[in-house]
């Protein structure tokens, strides 16, 4: 959910002179209309919530709440005692849905439905959790807390609340969330901490609307009691949790990756409305930490399976990247946040690459199936991914046993447009590029692109400030000539890292263009990536490629070699796998067989590679795995590593 900045009412607490004057706040006033977001969030209303709202209704997430109401419930269904989150997260993208005038029919129904039963089955002191609240519940509320995820379930309630209250003028959730809010404040006054963080950006988000201070006091208390001692850790070491030292001082991210990724972005929260400077500078070492040593080129974050943590330092294995779909949504939370504490615009920058890869993977193009995890490599035997009409899985889900991702899917689809751009005192900060309409109370905005496939992007000033006013356009980090004009006229642009930004008197009918030219790239990877040394990933704009055994019918896709020169004089060209998607013809060299022993003697190098060529088509590596199991690879090997040998 967007971080929102509001005046309290009469009589609570203000903001700290810090918060009150942080230098960006969100804009609300942004809508998208058209391109690959939208085509995006169209998809998210005809096909995802529709399939969302059935699966949810066989899992029987809506049974579990509506059976307490019977004298003698069935019992609750389902492995996990946090499902009541999975309605929250849809609700949150509904109210987005309804509060637009976008929603399908029955989503309203569905919506009307869950409310109601939220209402009559929350317990007289506030607690509300369709698990813990059943007689015959094998844990008693508050018994298990690093693994019963109440506050957890919370947060995701209150953000859902939130949503409805800002986008519907609904406050039925919202008497709801505090009404458990308030118990969890007294319970949680003095002592203890949740297992799964989420619930601390959900408490700063709630004293936003509210105003009430106790809120943000309990969001914070909750940050600085990691470490601290007061949660019981099972199963796995305080690290999972990121409680095996205080916040403050961890040394890198590290543990379950969503949960490290939610409590980053909680004490983001919490930074943004105390201008906590020890904060500020925790964030700011983890995230470098982060983005330098733990971060797939995708953006994905994790690479363990066995506890879905985030591993060691250039521990990034291609195929057994875990990069779950949710910890995709928590890290661009995170950026966000650390956007809006201090206005640069390399966070942005991780914010866009994790949307069109890590996160963007997660859903088939007909959206209505999800990958959990989302590994950069899958080889030809895969179990797994053998094909439902061979007797294995499907490449994606239609739901999981633990289905976390569908629904934040959901959720963050329908709130895209809420970090396409910000404001500071006196200028507007475009941070992603669609077409969409931009407004604040000085300035409108109409903006058009072809983006992320071209890199051309027009805004046209439809209503203008009076005075001089700024417009700062965010110049990507894999931007190399951008040029900047206004009404067809070179203009000298203010430099800032990241940044393009012009100030002057509008007048409406301005147009200003900003070009960010879209060469193929060629990226290597650090020596110490022991998974990818000796081979190089394609990039295009925002986006990372990816080669699948369909598209190369001359040669397996292990087998494949691609130089640099390969790469870059990659052609481009349209295809029919999304709306206006390109694809990149690389002619790569077929490798020469390769030895019978798995660890072959080396050979002194020389071995000359083959004079023909075999075509490649890369895609984006979001759209991998729509056209049935095969073999598919984002880093692929370069002439200099055949078989150990260097070829000339």
């Amino acid at each position: 959910m967007t971080s929102k900045q509001v005046t309290p009412p009469a009589g609570a607490v203000r903001l700290s002179k810090e918060a009150a004057s942080a230098a960006v706040r969100p804009l609300s006033g942004v809508r998208i209309t058209g391109g690959l977001l939208h085509h995006w969030q169209r998809r998210n209303s005809t096909a995802t919530i529709p399939h969302t709202i059935e699966q949810l209704r066989a899992a029987s997430n809506v049974a579990n709440l509506s059976r307490l109401l019977e004298q003698d419930p069935p019992p609750y269904r389902g492995r996990y005692p946090f499902l009541d989150t999975d309605l929250y997260k849809t609700l949150e993208g509904l109210a987005y849905e309804l509060g637009d005038g976008s929603a399908e029919e029955g989503v309203r129904d569905f919506y009307e439905e869950v409310v109601t039963l939220l209402e009559r089955v929350q317990a007289g002191d506030g607690y509300l959790n369709s698990f813990f609240q059943d007689p015959a519940a094998t844990k008693k509320p508050w018994e298990d807390l690093a693994w019963g995820h109440e506050l957890y379930n919370l947060g995701h309630l209150i953000q859902a609340a939130v949503a409805a209250h800002r986008r519907m003028g609904d406050d039925r959730l919202l008497r709801i969330a505090r009404r458990f809010a308030d118990l969890v404040t007294a319970r949680f006054a003095d002592s203890g901490v949740c297992g799964h963080p989420e619930v601390e950006m959900a408490l700063v988000e709630l004293f936003r609307e509210t105003g009430e201070r106790s809120y943000l006091d309990l969001a914070a208390a909750f940050v600085d009691r990691r470490g601290s001692g007061q949660l019981k850790h099972s199963i796995f070491p305080g690290d999972y949790f990121q409680d095996h030292v205080p916040f403050r001082e961890l040394p890198s991210v590290t543990g379950h990756a969503v949960r490290m990724a939610y409590l980053a972005a909680g004490a983001a929260d919490v930074l943004l409305e105390t201008g906590d400077a020890t904060l500020a500078e925790a964030l700011e070492r983890l995230w470098d930490d982060m983005v330098a040593t733990k971060l797939y080129i995708t953006g994905g974050l994790g690479s363990r399976h066995s506890d879905e943590a985030i591993g060691d330092r250039y521990e990034l294995p291609s195929e057994r990247a875990y990069s779950e779909t949710c910890a995709a949504i928590a890290l661009m939370q995170w950026a966000w946040r650390m956007f809006l504490a201090t206005g640069a615009a390399s966070y942005l920058d991780v914010f866009e690459r994790v949307l069109y890869n890590a996160y963007a993977v997660g859903l088939s193009a007909d959206g209505r199936a999800f990958f959990y995890d989302n590994p950069l490599q899958r080889r030809p035997d895969h179990e797994q991914r053998s094909g439902a009409e061979a007797g294995g899985e499907p490449l994606r889900r239609a739901w999981f046993g633990c289905p976390c991702c569908p629904p934040n899917i959901v959720r963050w689809m329908a709130q895209l447009a809420d970090y396409v751009a910000a404001e500071r005192d006196g200028a507007v900060l475009v941070a992603q590029y669609a077409t969409a309409r931009i407004e604040t109370a000085e300035l409108a905005l109409a903006m058009e692109t072809g983006y992320p496939w071209d890199g051309d992007v027009r805004l046209t000033v439809e209503r203008a400030p009076q005075g001089a006013y700024g417009l700062a356009l965010r110049v990507p980090g894999w931007a190399r000539g951008a040029t900047l004009t206004v009404n067809g006229e070179s203009v000298p642009a203010e430099p800032e890292t990241g940044w393009l930004t012009v100030e002057r008197t509008w007048t409406a009918g301005d147009e200003v263009r900003l070009t960010l030219p879209m060469p193929v790239r060629a990226h290597g990877s650090h020596p110490y990536l022991d998974a990818t040394r000796g081979a190089l990933s394609l990039a295009r704009g925002p986006l990372v490629y990816c080669v699948e055994q369909h598209d190369s019918p001359q040669a397996a896709v292990d087998d494949l070699l691609v130089g640099v020169n390969d790469a870059t004089a990659a052609s481009t060209r349209q295809d029919g796998l999304a709306p206006g998607a390109v694809v990149l013809d690389v002619q790569a060299h077929p490798a020469p067989p390769p030895p019978a022993e798995l660890y072959p003697e080396l050979p002194s190098p020389g071995t000359a590679l083959p004079g023909t060529k075999v075509p490649a088509t890369f895609v984006p590596y979001f759209l991998w795995g729509n056209r049935g199991p095969a073999a598919m690879r984002v880093w692929v090997r370069t002439p200099d590593t055949t078989n150990g040998k260097k070829a000339t």
